[in-house]
């Protein structure tokens, strides 16, 4: 059965669309999503992994997770948590930053909206909205190997998904 990646990217208003599904239920993939010792088992590429160092889920709340390579190098990520419809959307405002939660001086940040979706059949469907707010972000984004690396995350998603 076919998961239908589609990423599409509309550089002049600094956005870029995503959309997969899944087969899994919509609440299941939503756990995966919403529960830190799932999603470091699937939001990195491989070989690459992720470690959460502060999980807050609220509104207002903060992610803080680092992406950690295969010589141990960290790529420290800050996500806050603008809103939640539990099952159904999740909001964020995301940052690269150090260690501590800091963000970078005149780092990039980011808009996702992530929305959810059952799509019949315990299949479901995940819709991501990222807004930039500059040229030289999406730019970064569109040509720096996101689409590639989001795609292998999400078929570590399905991956996790059959066996959750």
């Amino acid at each position: 059965m076919t998961n239908n990646f589609v990423f599409e990217t509309d550089m002049a208003a600094k956005k870029i669309y995503i959309s997969r599904e899944f087969n899994a239920p919509v609440e299941k993939v939503w756990r995966a999503w919403t529960e830190p010792s799932l999603i470091e088992k699937w939001i990195a590429p491989k070989p690459w992994r992720a470690e959460t160092k502060t999980w807050d889920f609220t509104v207002g709340g903060v992610w803080l997770y680092a992406m950690v390579g295969t010589e141990g190098q960290r790529h420290w990520v800050y996500a806050e948590f603008t809103g939640i419809d539990v099952k159904k959307a999740i909001s964020t405002i995301g940052k690269f930053c150090d260690g501590a939660g800091n963000p970078l001086l005149g780092g990039p940040a980011s808009y996702k909206d992530a929305k959810f979706a059952a799509i019949g059949g315990d299949r479901s469907k995940v819709d991501q909205v990222i807004l930039f707010e500059d040229d030289s972000t999406i730019k970064m984004f569109a040509e720096g190997g996101f689409k590639e690396g989001t795609a292998a995350s999400l078929n570590n998603l399905d991956e996790l998904l059959a066996i959750e």
